[in-house]
């Protein structure tokens, strides 16, 4: 066919929640995803963390609802992740979520790509080296399937602090920490379109978007969903801070337009919060420095 113009179209989320135990990964997806769905009852979850997902259903305190679940008990094995897909895909329809909480364990766990890899490797004439050979196609193939379902998903990733040795001053070899490094197969987060890392404190920040987030950092919320849902679906560019430039959006508990209508009526242009912060010191300043 050759080279044709392209043009936006309607897309798919492919997003994917790295974080620590403890970061707020399950709930941070939930939220998302009702706020791409707007109806609790199009959210598939497969859960991986011994039910702990359903500690989250029907929360007044949370604002959560009665999301569809299904728990995946071990062996987590490839065949297994993209039969549950495939379920959930089904079960939510084209405009629905599936969740997989978490896609780690398609990798270290009972059953996943690393166990597969370890018995390859001790059959006759094989060994670790030629073994990766087809586990490595064993893990494309699942990623593609994720990939390729015909709803949005979202996956979750645990991640663990990754070392490096490093000369110090004196010569001598010592353990630097280097970040937080998702347990699955090196390079993952690449397939994705967007890629948060969450800490302890519940802040995500972006390493990897194709979207409108540019730097972002924040605490995940609904609104986020819909917004990445008005991006994808139409095309909808957001708003945008008339100081730095940054997309505005959620903070201190106020939403995007509150900040944005907020902003506008108090300093005459739209600001995200950061600058809203600082035209508040700015404006403060001033007014000190003129009573004294």
């Amino acid at each position: 066919m050759g080279f044709q113009k392209v043009t936006r179209v309607k897309s798919k989320l492919r997003l994917a929640l790295a974080g620590p135990s403890g970061a707020g990964k399950t709930l941070s997806a939930l939220y998302l995803a009702y706020g791409i769905t707007g109806d609790w009852s199009k959210i598939a979850l497969i859960d991986t963390e011994h039910g702990r997902a359903k500690f989250y259903a029907d929360r007044s305190d949370l604002g959560t609802g009665a999301f569809l679940y299904q728990e995946m008990c071990a062996p987590y094995s490839p065949e297994k992740y993209k039969q549950m897909v495939a379920e959930g895909a089904a079960a939510v329809g084209t405009d629905g979520v599936v969740i997989i909480d978490s896609f780690s364990h398609a990798w270290d766990n009972e059953g996943g790509v690393l166990d597969i890899k370890s018995y390859i490797a001790k059959q006759a004439n094989r060994n670790d080296y030629t073994a990766w050979n087809e586990a490595g196609q064993i893990q494309n193939n699942l990623v593609n399937a994720i990939l390729s379902a015909n709803c949005h998903t979202i996956i979750t990733l645990r991640t663990k602090m990754a070392y490096a040795l490093e000369e110090n001053e004196r010569g001598k070899k010592v353990p630097v920490k280097l970040g937080l490094a998702p347990v699955q197969r090196e390079n993952v987060e690449y397939e994705f379109d967007i890629v948060l890392n969450i800490g302890t404190n519940h802040q995500a920040m972006v390493s990897k978007d194709t979207t409108f987030l540019d730097g972002w950092t924040g605490i995940i919320t609904q609104e986020l969903g819909t917004q990445i849902r008005d991006w994808l679906d139409n095309g909808m560019e957001p708003e945008k801070c008339a100081d730095c430039g940054m997309t505005i959006l959620p903070a201190g508990g106020k939403t995007t337009a509150e900040i944005a209508a907020g902003t506008e009526k108090t300093y005459g242009k739209k600001l995200c919060w950061s600058c809203a912060c600082i035209a508040r010191k700015q404006r403060k300043d001033g007014a000190d420095a003129g009573t004294s």
